[in-house]
């Protein structure tokens, strides 16, 4: 079931469409009213599993406000107003899809924006930060610029808009930043980067896809009776994005270098059209699905010039620099207490499927490291399984920083032989680890 999700999630810009298509078809032949009772559940499956990945602590991070102030100057004081004036521009008569692409202009960057400037091999902790900062500006600005930029054409009640951002981003955030720390908590960093986080996503894509069904269903006779509507609603649409790609294209390679640049494209270019089709769904009534119906195009834009975007990067930006520790890096990692025993690091290794376990003192400082080849070890000797793993011989840890050079840790492992390296960030602590494995896959990439 996950992996057919995920199928979906991968092929969205073919999914969309397809779904589209079956709503219009749907919403002709049958009375579709009572799917607006779907709008609420729909708008939880999809904003909720977004928000248990989010990283919020990010935002604490410093280092790049450059690059920050600039995206999100660019989100809030740019964006906006090109598709305010593209919207009264294309829609003088129509004013809820005008709405509709304000909307879409006023809510910046969502999980791919990560997913693309790392794929582009961008800066991505600079991308993360953008992704919150721009989704928790955003929830915070839009009521207030669609009251100052629409409320006189467009009957806003601003308290609603609140009360409804407040419901599908507030609580939905809160939510999943709670389910994100009990998870951690249960099962441990490591286990929530690798094993449980990629879950997540898939049921978001399953939220948008029935969103859109919901809102071409609900607006398929009057698509029915204009059916040139969608190409109308389209030519601004890709105007929007395409603007937006020049002024960020231009911008990131005037003033940053390249990594910083590809973060700005990504974290300005993407709009977060979850969110836009969650508002657009449940805090305009029945003149939510008009909305919803440009946020819902947008998907099918978005993904399609993001990824012709990575196909030029490098003739835009540049050829990649040198790879850091932090591009290709695991966030988490599995420990056991030196107290713990042989038979638990048995279970682990077997359960997580991995290679080896940070072991720690009580202090929580790494004192050593348990791999297979240990363990083989300790089984060809017939050491009990109850023994301590405090008694065994353990390879020594090897510590690496966030941004040093993947050349240099590859002497690091030749000259100590060791092919796993714990990563540290600027105040020691160990973040994640480095495998030799990982180096050998980012090579094979390039």
């Amino acid at each position: 079931m996950i992996n057919f999700i995920s199928l979906l999630q991968k092929k969205l810009v073919i999914v969309i469409p397809i779904v589209m298509l079956l709503g219009f078809l749907f919403g002709i032949q049958k009375d579709v009213s009572f799917l607006k009772g779907g709008i609420i559940p729909l708008t939880f499956l999809m904003v909720y599993p977004m928000m248990v990945t989010l990283p919020l602590k990010k935002v604490l991070e410093g280092g790049d406000s450059k690059v920050q102030l600039t995206a999100q100057f660019i989100n809030f004081a740019v964006t906006p107003f090109i598709a305010y004036g593209l919207g009264i521009l294309f829609f003088p008569n129509s004013k809820f899809l005008a709405l509709g692409l304000l909307l879409t202009g006023l809510l910046p960057t969502s999980g791919m924006t990560i997913s693309w400037t790392g794929m582009a091999k961008g800066n991505m902790a600079a991308a993360v930060k953008m992704t919150v900062l721009g989704l928790l500006i955003g929830s915070l600005l839009t009521p207030v610029y669609i009251k100052f930029l629409m409320g006189a054409s467009v009957e806003i009640d601003i308290i609603g808009i609140f009360i409804q951002v407040a419901e599908i981003v507030v609580l939905p955030l809160i939510l999943g930043n709670i389910t994100q720390k009990i998870l951690i908590s249960r099962f441990g960093m490591a286990h929530y980067q690798e094993k449980l986080k990629k879950n997540f996503p898939p049921f978001s894509t399953l939220g948008v896809i029935g969103i859109v069904f919901v809102a071409m269903a609900l607006k398929a006779k009057s698509i029915m009776g204009n059916p040139s509507a969608l190409l109308i609603i389209f030519i601004p649409l890709l105007l929007l994005y395409i603007i937006n790609f020049l002024i960020s294209t231009i911008i990131g390679k005037m003033f940053f270098k390249r990594d910083d640049a590809i973060a700005l494209l990504y974290g300005t270019v993407l709009r977060n059209l979850s969110i836009a089709l969650a508002i657009a769904m449940t805090a305009f009534g029945k003149e939510g699905a008009d909305i919803a119906l440009v946020v819902a195009l947008g998907y099918i834009i978005q993904i399609q010039l993001s990824a012709w975007a990575v196909k030029f990067t490098d003739k835009v930006y540049g050829p990649a620099g040198v790879t850091e520790s932090s591009n290709i890096m695991h966030y988490g990692i599995y420990t056991l207490h030196s107290r713990n025993t042989v038979n638990d690091a048995l279970k682990m290794l077997a359960t997580e499927d991995i290679h080896s376990i940070v072991v720690i003192d009580d202090l929580e400082k790494p004192i050593g490291i348990l791999t297979q080849k240990v363990i083989i070890k300790l089984l060809a000797n017939k050491t009990p399984k109850d023994t301590v793993i405090s008694d065994c011989t353990l390879e020594p840890v090897i510590t690496t920083g966030l941004h040093i050079p993947i050349e240099k840790i590859i002497k690091t492992m030749d000259e100590n032989q060791e092919f796993k390296v714990l990563v540290t960030d600027v105040k020691e602590n160990i973040i994640g680890v480095l495998t030799a494995s990982d180096i050998i896959k980012s090579t094979i990439n390039k």
